[in-house]
């Protein structure tokens, strides 16, 4: 059954390249179908090294003329394509949805989220300030100078399609760079209705591509090109070690989101009805397929027993189905890899001793859906101790100190986010302070905003998105000195 938009011309089956709708070059395509039913939504280009060397050399020129235009101008388009993205919200949500799979009111969410990303980048872009440095010298003054860094790539994940997008574009077309995006394949419609709405909000010609198709080809390209000049990417660490690599003889610069193993932990003077709350939105958010949801939660022994009744409780009660269905708050995962994964770490955790306590194996809908997961008796030898999971399954550890509580949460290798909930201010100090993660959530499940930097450290990545943080990584400080100025 088609898509009921209210405006049909969002849903975009060709590539947007140097600002025109295209097909790939030798008419290739490939199928993208909905997750929660297997039916095909429609198909896309396959577009390869060609396309992308064409778009690529359209965003130089494009970006060479946008780096002129002032700041405030840039602004108001910016500010415009925000407004688009609010006035389409429905239509934007249905499209993600249908090939993505979270519900509609989540992705309703998304895409005021995404815009928001838009909204505050337009006003950043009004400020992006130099300095005057006193100089060594009487006859000298010393200028750091802030300008863009050219032209950018972005390589965009399957599950916040619209929101990756803009937390990257946002922050480029404020800072006056080019950007070229290589959407996910799962979910490109999401990134071609937003080329859509930048064309109706008078984004330059060229100055924004979208081209779907190829990973190899299309990233190879974008590594391997000099007129790149940086490379944004959101997804698994692997493939972001691996585009590392192939962006070191260029000499890119480099914002990677990567993996997550994220910790949850509860201690015994937290508000437990609140924490069961936070655990909840953190881990059962867009069927637990986030970079930031909690993956380990860690419960201290005296609240252990009521914690884990009432997130049992809640799980429980949670409704798996499409996301289009009206009440439902758990989609289907993204492919059958996906529901493997968890079944691989379900089964690894009862083999050492786990115990489901809630789902633990597919839901009777069939397909790509999972039950709710909750296993109880987690250690520190199972699977989703070490991997993400990236799927509806909560495992709950026991802990007795607040020091191995500490360690625990920072036994691997990622360092995305990190949650823990206590009412104490000098453990909240601590305990924020010793955890080995970018972004820290204390009593609140939820911390991802425009206003706040978002990124990891260790092997979860490089840079930060959002905030003021998130311009500075479009921009190169050029240092000017004058001299001769007493005569």
């Amino acid at each position: 059954m088609p898509m009921k938009l209210k405006d049909p011309t969002l849903l975009r089956q060709q590539a947007y390249i140097a600002g025109v709708w295209v097909n790939a070059d030798d008419g290739t395509t490939v199928a993208v179908t909905n997750p929660a039913n297997g039916q095909q939504i429609g198909t896309v280009p396959m577009c390869g090294t060609e396309e992308t060397v064409r778009a690529i050399a359209a965003a130089q020129v494009a970006q060479r003329a946008w780096a002129k235009v002032p700041a405030k101008e840039r602004s108001a388009i910016l500010r415009r394509l925000n407004d688009l993205m609010l006035a389409n919200v429905d239509d934007l949500a249905l499209i993600m949805t249908t090939e993505q799979g979270k519900p509609m009111a989540e992705s309703r969410g998304e895409i005021a989220y995404a815009a928001s990303f838009i909204e505050w980048f337009a006003e950043e872009a009004r400020r992006v300030y130099g300095d005057t440095i006193p100089a060594p010298q009487a006859d000298r003054r010393i200028l750091a100078l802030k300008q863009p860094v050219g032209v950018t790539a972005a390589i965009t994940p399957w599950n916040f399609p619209t929101a990756m997008l803009t937390r990257k574009a946002g922050p480029a077309l404020a800072a006056g760079c080019a950007m070229v995006v290589k959407p996910a394949t799962q979910t490109p419609f999401s990134a071609l209705a937003f080329a859509e709405l930048a064309d109706r909000a008078g984004v330059p010609k060229g100055l924004l591509s979208v081209l779907t198709g190829s990973a190899s080809k299309i990233g190879g390209e974008m590594t391997r090109s000099p007129i790149v000049r940086k490379l944004t990417f959101t997804g698994s660490t692997e493939v972001g070690r691996t585009l590392m690599k192939q962006s070191a003889d260029t000499i890119k610069k480099l914002s990677l989101e990567l993996g997550g193993n994220a910790p949850f932990i509860v201690f015994d003077d937290a508000d437990v009805d609140a924490a069961v709350e936070g655990a909840m939105v953190s881990k059962y958010r867009n069927t637990g397929q986030t970079c930031v949801c909690a993956n380990r939660i860690y419960v201290q022994r005296g609240v252990l027993e009521a914690f884990t009744q009432k997130l049992v409780a809640k799980v429980n009660a949670l409704k798996v189905g499409d996301g289009t269905e009206a009440g439902v708050t758990q989609g289907p995962l993204i492919d059958g890899k996906a529901v493997e994964k968890i079944e691989e770490h379900v089964a690894d955790a009862l083999a050492k001793g786990g115990k489901v306590l809630a789902g633990g194996k597919r839901h009777a809908l069939g397909g790509l859906f999972y039950e709710p997961t909750v296993i109880g008796g987690a250690t520190a030898d199972m699977l989703f101790a070490r991997e993400e999971t990236f799927g509806p399954l909560a495992p709950i550890f026991a802990f007795d100190t607040e020091a191995e509580a500490i360690a625990a949460a920072n036994d691997t290798e990622f360092g995305l986010a990190a949650y823990f909930y206590s009412r104490d201010i000098g453990r909240i100090m601590r305990v924020a302070e010793a955890l080995e993660s970018g972004i820290v959530g204390v009593n609140t499940g939820l911390v991802s905003t425009a206003e706040a930097p978002f990124g990891g450290v260790k092997q979860s990545g490089l840079g930060r998105e959002g905030s003021k943080y998130g311009l500075d990584d479009f921009l190169e400080v050029k240092y000017v000195c004058l001299a001769g100025l007493d005569r």
